[in-house]
């Protein structure tokens, strides 16, 4: 009869809330005992005050504290990634229509899949996504949640990093109105993203609660709506089409008239043709943008860290949350797609500042934008590290008591062997795009659907319900999406024409 014990107690226990204080102490069943394990997990993500079974359990320590707003920074920053310098192109790609209805569906799949997650979560009591992994299939399930959200979230800050080492010698050449590069130490990426990580991200990732960073991550957050409204802005600076000789003209009319006097003289049918947005395009980069999108909207790794951490946790205020930072990022990624393609149209690159820089190499309000997605990114590389930390935590150090060396050893070793990767890997985003086709549709699709069906009583939704159906047709097109993402990429390196579309 202990199985109908423990369906009945589900219904006692508040969504997100510990089962401690409501479980009856003698019902010694297997999953009370990794329920028993999942509180001797590290303080980092746990930390509750036993109360007596009238009462809810609350947090203690600094858990519980971060407010609605915060999370809400929080999320949306571990949504954007640097992915959105890569969907005008993505665009160019797809045309206007299909872009909308893919990113409109994997918005609203996104959601769907938090809202399992939260699910699992609050049936259980547990709010670490190794932990569901391991109360549905014991250690093997956590040990595959844990390297999923390493390998991915590795692979992300590698590719930030990267950015960082590509893109701030150029500010920085920018800056002092050089032509050409020079041999400086501080025209040297390599030295440059040493010195971000020790002096910005360290001391930000060494932060022993996920909630202080909300500030950090509202400031990044500002810094992309504000490349959102230099996008904008300069989709009526920039003539169309681009001249080939053309510099120095954005911010002057005159020079514009000019140029579109020139554009005129070259034939208006040609113009006009060059000038005309695309509403469904499919063609042979079709393909390659589709898991640029797929992946658009990853920030599962860190929605339970994010939900532990929440002020009166409960799962409707968390999917809110979910849905309002979702639904910020969908208008954010539309609109800096949309106008970065209307601004360049089949001319963009997959990379759109650098397409920018075709137009005016030295133009001030460029130069702006990529300080602020140099900020943007460098800021989000400690969020992404919050969840990896803790994921070695789990597997390593699970019934061991939060320990400050400890923490500040595995921050700072993982951001070492990033920084290694980021300057001796000259393949590395290569290398990290396997991993990302595999790890993020696991963490997306795969593991939110089979842990929901594993973990929910089948006394309250049997096998054959509809909302256990709906999970493992989701887990199905989680394995559909690895496997096309696998076969481009593979395909793309054996026919040696890869073109990099960017990154999460």
């Amino acid at each position: 009869m202990e199985v109908p014990l423990q369906t009945e107690m589900v219904e006692l226990v508040p969504n997100g809330k510990h089962l401690e204080g409501l479980l009856p102490v003698n019902t010694p069943t297997a999953g009370n005992q990794r329920a028993e394990d999942s509180r001797q997990s590290c303080v980092e993500s746990k930390g509750f005050l036993q109360k007596s079974p009238s009462k809810e359990p609350h947090f203690t320590d600094f858990e519980g504290k971060t407010s609605f707003g915060m999370s809400v920074f929080n999320l949306s920053n571990a949504i954007m990634g640097s992915g959105i310098l890569g969907l005008a192109y993505a665009m160019a790609n797809t045309g206007i229509i299909l872009f909308l209805f893919l990113l409109t569906a994997v918005a609203l799949l996104s959601s769907y899949s938090i809202h399992l997650l939260l699910k699992s979560s609050g049936i259980v009591g547990i709010r670490a996504y190794e932990q569901l992994g391991y109360r549905a299939f014991g250690t093997p399930g956590k040990l595959a949640a844990a390297l999923a959200i390493t390998l991915q979230n590795i692979g992300a800050m590698s590719s930030y990093l990267y950015i960082i080492k590509s893109e701030l010698p150029l500010v920085i050449q920018t800056f002092l109105n050089l032509e050409e590069k020079t041999s400086i130490w501080y025209m040297n990426g390599n030295y440059l993203v040493i010195l971000v990580s020790v002096t910005v991200i360290l001391p930000l990732a060494l932060m022993r609660q996920l909630g202080y960073l909300g500030y950090s991550s509202g400031f990044s957050l500002s810094c992309m709506v504000f490349f959102l409204i230099a996008v904008i802005y300069k989709k009526f600076q920039v003539p169309c089409p681009l001249p080939l000789n053309l510099a120095n003209v954005t911010g002057n009319f005159s020079h514009t008239e000019i140029l579109e006097e020139k554009v005129q003289l070259q034939g208006e049918p040609e113009a006009a043709a060059l000038c005309t947005p695309s509403y469904f395009t499919l063609n042979s980069q079709t393909a390659y943008t589709i898991p640029i999108m797929a992946f658009a909207f990853v920030c599962h790794p860190e929605v339970l860290p994010i939900y532990t951490e929440l002020k009166d946790p409960s799962k409707r205020k968390m999917q809110h949350i979910s849905n309002l930072s979702i639904a910020v990022m969908y208008v954010m990624y539309f609109l800096a797609a949309l106008f970065g393609y209307l601004t360049f149209y089949d001319g963009v690159e997959s990379e759109l500042l650098h397409t920018y820089s075709k137009v005016d190499p030295f133009d001030v309000l460029i130069l702006c934008v990529r300080v602020a997605v140099l900020t943007a990114v460098t800021l989000t590389v400690p969020i992404v590290l919050f969840p990896v930390r803790r994921a070695i935590q789990q597997m390593l150090f699970q019934n061991q008591e939060f320990s400050w060396l400890r923490h500040v050893l595995i921050a700072t070793g993982l951001l070492t062997c990033i920084n290694l990767l980021v300057i001796f890997a000259p393949n590395i985003l290569g290398i990290f795009g396997i991993i990302g086709a595999t790890s993020a549709p696991c963490l997306i699709f795969i593991f939110p659907a089979i842990f929901y069906f594993r973990i929910m009583p089948t006394e309250k939704e049997p096998a054959r319900s509809t909302p256990k159906i709906l999970a493992l047709c989701f887990a199905v097109l989680g394995l559909l999406l690895m496997t096309m993402s696998l076969s481009f990429i593979i395909i793309d390196w054996v026919s040696g024409t890869s073109q990099h579309g960017g990154n999460h």
